[in-house]
């Protein structure tokens, strides 16, 4: 996912050349190239996509150089749902059996051998058990700017198991932040989902139908010469909102790998400083 604007990195970040076009740890490397290197440990380069916004498609092809057929262009933001419904819908279209890792384009992982560890372990409890499955990362301070998943506790924690998420909070106060990470029971959201495309698509058509209803082809929609004007208007009449809200606060079949694979969102100066 790459189609965000990274506004709280202004003014190093603007809306004509956001933080996942910036070599922001002056390494020689974007964070869409990172993440790029990173899921190719994974994922065949054929088969990785990237959405993103129209504008921000020819970015996407200069710095990690991917076919136009696998860049997808949003023509406006809707948030995460319509981002991942666009790409599920297209990608089922390929392949009814595929299976899919959902990650943001603006995320620091610096342990990446222990990354991909920990989503070989989520790609095999989405399969064997059809269920949505999210990348949990063990809090290091309260902070009130990430969204934290509860899971089933009473045992000792250890780093790649898979715990059943009882309940999401999307970012808390000071207060209610100190208390998760008090409790043990608490990890913070990564944002990076495993799960099916025939998973995800039944889900969103469970909780959010109108919003699935817009990206089911009712034809030959996808990957043919007509799919960007159905997604321009799928886009144009869908809600903006997360997946979070759309699907994984109402799930019931939703499980958490616990990590600590040095993972940051960078989502302020703060948090690139500490890095």
């Amino acid at each position: 996912m790459a189609g965000g604007i990274g506004s709280r990195f202004w003014p190093m970040s603007q809306e004509n050349h956001p933080k996942q076009f910036l070599d922001v740890l002056g390494i020689g490397k974007t964070l869409i190239q990172m993440t790029y290197d990173r899921l190719r440990k994974l994922v065949p380069d054929s088969q990785i996509y990237v959405v993103t916004n129209s504008s921000y498609a020819n970015s996407v092809k200069e710095q990690i150089g991917i076919p136009d057929d696998q860049i997808l262009t949003e023509p406006m933001r809707k948030n995460t749902a319509a981002c991942i419904a666009y790409a599920s819908h297209k990608i089922y279209n390929l392949n009814p059996n595929a299976n899919l890792i959902v990650a943001p384009s603006d995320h620091l992982i610096l342990k990446e051998d222990k990354f991909v560890d920990i989503v070989n372990v989520a790609l095999e409890k989405s399969i064997s058990e059809e269920c949505l499955v999210t990348l949990g990362i063990k809090p290091s301070r309260p902070h009130t700017g990430y969204g934290y998943i509860r899971f089933e506790n009473g045992r000792d924690i250890i780093m790649g198991e898979v715990r059943k998420v009882r309940q999401f909070t999307e970012k808390p106060n000071r207060e209610l932040a100190e208390l998760f990470l008090k409790s043990g029971d608490y990890y913070w959201n990564s944002g990076i989902f495993i799960w099916t495309a025939k998973t995800i698509i039944d889900s969103l058509q469970k909780f959010k139908p109108e919003l699935n209803e817009l990206f089911s082809s009712k034809g030959n929609d996808y990957n043919t010469s007509g799919e960007q004007d159905f997604i321009n208007e799928a886009f144009y009449n869908c809600e903006d909102i997360s997946i979070d809200f759309a699907v994984l606060e109402n799930a019931k079949n939703v499980h958490v790998v616990l990590a600590n694979f040095g993972w940051s969102d960078l989502g302020t100066w703060g948090s690139l400083y500490s890095h």
